[in-house]
């Protein structure tokens, strides 16, 4: 495509093309299909282990005053979750970049709570912080900071070398640098942490739920499927897992329209 031509789409905003709902809505079709097959049409596994998505659907409107509520609950711990990760891991982010003698003495630290399975801090997050909250949102802070702060990190210090010269030639300060220059440059690589940690601050919602006294999903999960109601356990993963591919979709939307030339300027699809 000429370059006006690609110029010309970016200023005019992103265009839905008919493809990126009708493909993952077959997408979805034929995961549903194959899920049907294996459980209903081949019976290769117990219904007791994963039912079928008839027993699921019939066990969500069956429970839709229970977990339509806790899927509100789970959503609102995500989102509030997300967004303290962005911000501590961002400015996180920004302290490695700023100083390689910060990045030396705190990257091993950061690397090693990170590698730390978070399942084990469950049990001692009810202790250390209580019920509540606060253990769905450290455990989601716990699993979303590390890809943030990596992204950051690695967008403040990889800024064009064409970009930075044009700063020093028109004597930017520190400060213009960093605020038109090396920030902007970083963003589309600090949107490939968020998108990876979107979906990470669900698990940690659900995990949190888990050891929490808040009814979500994740304490919906657990409760049905301890009294083997396996369905409406399922039914709660599920939406899970919708509510995920929505909070992912809408971040790339917001990365979209927030960085229009990135689309303009590169090969991007």
């Amino acid at each position: 495509m000429p370059e006006p031509a690609r110029v010309t789409r970016a200023r005019r905003g992103p265009t839905v093309h008919p493809a990126a709902v009708g493909l993952p809505a077959l997408g979805l079709v034929v995961a549903v299909g194959a899920w049907w097959l294996v459980t209903s049409g081949l019976s290769l596994v117990h219904p007791a282990a994963l039912p079928p998505p008839q027993a699921v659907a019939r066990s969500l409107s069956n429970t839709t005053g229970v977990l339509l509520p806790a899927l509100g609950i789970t959503t609102w711990m995500t989102l509030l979750g997300f967004l303290l990760s962005t911000a501590a891991g961002v400015l996180i982010g920004m302290a490695l970049a700023a100083s390689r003698r910060v990045e030396r003495m705190f990257a091993p630290l950061l690397v090693a709570v990170n590698a730390v399975p978070k399942i084990a801090f469950g049990p001692l997050l009810v202790v250390a912080v209580g019920w509540g909250q606060k253990p769905i949102l450290t455990m989601v802070f716990l699993l979303c900071f590390f890809p943030i702060v990596l992204s950051t990190a690695t967008g403040l210090t990889t800024t064009p070398a064409d970009l930075a010269e044009l700063a020093r030639s028109l004597n930017a300060s520190w400060w213009q640098s960093f605020r038109k220059v090396r920030f902007p440059a970083a963003l589309p690589q600090i949107f490939v942490g968020l998108k990876v940690a979107m979906p990470l601050a669900a698990i940690g919602a659900v995990i949190g739920e888990f050891y929490s006294d808040r009814p979500g999903l994740g304490y919906q999960i657990l409760q049905y499927n301890g009294v083997g109601d396996t369905a409406t356990a399922w039914a709660a993963i599920v939406l899970v897992a919708l509510m995920s591919i929505l909070l992912y979709s809408a971040l790339t939307l917001i990365e979209r329209l927030a960085l229009p030339w990135v689309r303009a300027t590169t090969s991007a699809r």
